[in-house]
């Protein structure tokens, strides 16, 4: 009999070879912490949260786990390492971001962001310049699938809204903050939602159709707020707007796909190669170049690749020595019922997003623990990967550390706090995910 290695299903048979101490080990988690401490340590001294490569700061955790348990050797160690890089969900994770990233990649070389923005802009009634800004947030998020890549596409244009209408640049960069976060939690191709499904064990279009519905209310009412606080403004943009809905046809394509469950791969790969017809017959890719727009979109999800397969090494020797049974022992003793349950994962979601500012790394250290928690107590997988999505997005889109106001903060010229509480749309889906957990049935 083995060592139980399989990340995401703890009770398989192999799973009874985890510590034999039913209580757990406290001391087997000290691995995470010497990731927290290193990584948040490194953001305070420095003042800078990225100051510290997040993959360095796994290494080191990884090399601490290496270091516990005397009694496993050091080739089974190997062997639990392996076993957990190797698991199917892992793989599969890892090889849907890398084609996320290539559809990216081509459809932006295409010029499908520009046209999408474009779009978007030539849509906006004057009388709505903030409260369209959002819109054009959440669309351009949930086509691109990443919410910094929606903050700095919109935030200068956020500048000159600011300037044309005389309202506070902090409400106005607010609001393509918000924008953007509504799109990294739901869109097809946003490393987050992936991470959320393939840690759940759920389809992408029952994970989105359960989302949707918990933050729609939360949507409407961020457009009316910023309709409200801006109302009687007026702008008007320079230049064209140029945009081809060809373009944007990927975009759609991909969306539809997804949402009418076809293979999330066979969507991305004709993602793909859609994008690439568009751009080399539209002259915005040259056909000697339709490979490297391709590899550039790959590489950028280089890094979450790498720190997905060193966190399931990570989780593979603590949950042996006993660590993931000590946080489950630790919650269970807290939760009653469903509902206890799924209170759990999205405060567990909420707290290590704002110890990692990062949302995505946030959903692969605490998808397997949530898997458990969701397992044992009877938790809809859509529910559980809406949930941890949705409070990490939750915590991203208010720290003032996160990369997202951060990037804005640079764009704009103004302080992250300052935008704080203009932020409506992540407070208001915190609590619409509170009163989902709360009408839940249990």
């Amino acid at each position: 009999m083995g060592y139980c290695t399989i990340v995401w299903h703890p009770f398989c048979e192999r799973g009874k070879m985890e510590n034999k101490n039913n209580s757990g080990r406290l001391s087997a988690l000290l691995p995470i912490g010497v990731f927290l401490l290193i990584f948040l340590g490194a953001g305070i001294v420095f003042n800078d949260f990225y100051a510290m490569p997040a993959i360095v700061a796994f290494l080191i955790a990884l090399f601490v786990a290496f270091l516990q348990n005397r009694k496993v050797g050091f080739q089974e160690k190997l062997k639990l390492i392996a076993d957990g890089m190797g698991e199917e969900n892992i793989i599969t994770m890892c090889l849907i971001f890398l084609c996320a990233g290539g559809f990216s990649g081509a459809v932006t070389a295409a010029g499908g962001a520009d046209s999408a923005v474009n779009l978007g802009l030539s849509l906006i009634p004057p009388h709505l310049a903030v409260a369209g800004l959002f819109l054009i947030g959440c669309f351009i998020s949930i086509s691109m699938g990443t919410s910094v890549g929606t903050v700095t596409t919109l935030a200068p244009i956020a500048v000159g809204i600011s300037e044309q209408t005389g309202f506070s640049l902090a409400i106005c960069s607010a609001a393509v903050v918000c924008g953007s976060m509504f799109g990294d939690n739901l869109s097809m191709i946003s490393d987050t939602t992936i991470a959320a499904v393939k840690t759940q064990g759920c389809e992408m279009k029952d994970k989105f159709r359960s989302n949707f519905l918990i933050v729609l209310p939360a949507a409407v009412a961020s457009f009316l707020f910023f309709w409200f606080v801006t109302r009687g403004g007026d702008f008007e943009l320079n230049g064209a707007l140029d945009y081809s809905m060809l373009k944007v046809l990927p975009y759609l394509v991909v969306l539809v796909g997804a949402l009418i469950g076809i293979n999330v791969f066979i969507v991305l790969i004709s993602g793909i190669v859609l994008s690439l017809i568009v751009g080399i017959a539209t002259g915005s890719i040259a056909l000697s170049d339709m490979f490297n727009v391709v590899g550039d979109g790959v590489v950028s999800m280089y890094d979450i690749t790498v720190i997905s397969i060193i966190v399931a090494c990570i989780v593979s020797l603590v949950r042996n020595n006993g660590g993931i049974t000590f946080i489950l022992n630790q919650i269970k003793s807290r939760i009653r019922g469903k509902k206890g349950a799924q209170a759990g994962i999205a405060l567990l979601a909420l707290l290590v997003d704002i110890c990692t500012a990062n949302n995505t790394v946030a959903i692969v250290m605490t998808g397997p623990i949530a898997k458990e928690i969701s397992d044992e107590y009877g938790v809809d997988p859509k529910r559980s990967a809406s949930l941890l999505d949705i409070f990490t997005s939750v915590g991203q889109g208010m720290i003032p550390y996160g990369a997202q106001l951060l990037t804005a903060a640079a764009l704009t010229g103004i302080e992250p706090f300052h935008m704080i509480p203009y932020l409506i749309y992540p407070m208001l889906m915190a609590m619409c995910g509170v009163v989902a957990v709360i009408v839940s049935r249990d």
